[in-house]
């Protein structure tokens, strides 16, 4: 399975509308203040640090497969908070978690029904999962862009086995994936989140951390920064809008379910 690393501290400055659902997500909730509460795909830590500060009485455990970002998340000390560098697509655990919580980070795990497996052999009986991220439509300027820059001569032939880094599903494709599960409730929800980037420093931010990551690995280090500047300069021109902001669609899937009931 591929995994990828990235820059926590540049991740802290380009993920201003990530930190923004994610508040919104965890609003969704209404804690009782000693939950335990697993975090899939942390990254820098500051929302499972939100969650820790929901669940005085708690815990809260953040895991990304991302070294570097579990180095930034670590820098967080609270007694009930905890991060450890994990491969979500490797997590074992079992009757743990009162609730899972995931944003903007399941959209990089290619199997989800291998995930809604484990996600719910990991819940408490009645635990909830709460998760959004992206989905069918999400970046399609970037996606666009990227797709037609890696098929050039240049460097298509970095990527003749490439394997595409995410999974956007639409709702009916996530309800036929959840159905098969046995979680006694779901809600799926499609929701646009589009936005516009206030400068061109805030869209390249966000094109470096995390859009590129995934690219930038497949290509030799004399060509890294001309690929960059490329898909930079294409996407600066095709975003941008006559007010000077920069436009790019954000379609996200929001699902709250809820595991089963003991049965005595």
């Amino acid at each position: 399975m591929v995994t990828f690393e990235f820059d926590g501290e540049k991740y802290k400055t380009a993920s201003k509308h990530q930190k923004e659902w994610g508040n919104d997500l965890i609003s969704e909730f209404s804690f009782k203040g000693n939950e335990a509460v697993l975090d899939l795909g942390c990254g820098d830590g500051v929302l499972t640090e939100q969650l820790a500060l929901s669940v005085p009485r708690g815990t809260a455990l953040g895991i990304d497969s991302s070294v570097h970002m579990i180095e930034t998340a670590k820098t967080i000390h609270r007694n009930n908070l905890k991060f450890t560098h994990l491969d979500i697509n490797k997590m074992n655990f079992e009757n743990e978690f009162d609730l899972i919580f995931s944003n903007a980070a399941l959209h990089w795990v290619k199997d989800h029904k291998r995930l809604l497996k484990n996600s719910y052999k990991a819940l408490k009986a009645c635990g909830k999962i709460l998760w959004d991220f992206g989905g069918f439509g999400n970046c399609a300027n970037f996606i666009d862009v990227i797709q037609k820059k890696i098929s050039e001569h240049s460097y298509a032939q970095y990527f003749k086995a490439y394997e595409w880094p995410w999974f956007m599903p639409s709702k009916k494709q996530y309800m036929d994936l959840i159905s098969a599960i046995g979680f006694s409730s779901y809600i799926i929800k499609e929701r646009n989140k589009d936005r516009y980037f206030s400068n061109a420093s805030e869209m390249i931010r966000w094109i470096d951390q995390p859009c590129l990551v995934p690219f930038l690995k497949q290509i030799p280090q004399e060509l890294k920064e001309t690929f960059r500047q490329e898909v930079i300069k294409e996407m600066l021109k095709r975003t941008q809008q006559p007010d000077g902001t920069y436009f790019e669609s954000f379609r996200r899937i929001r699902i709250c379910a809820q595991k089963q009931e003991e049965i005595r």
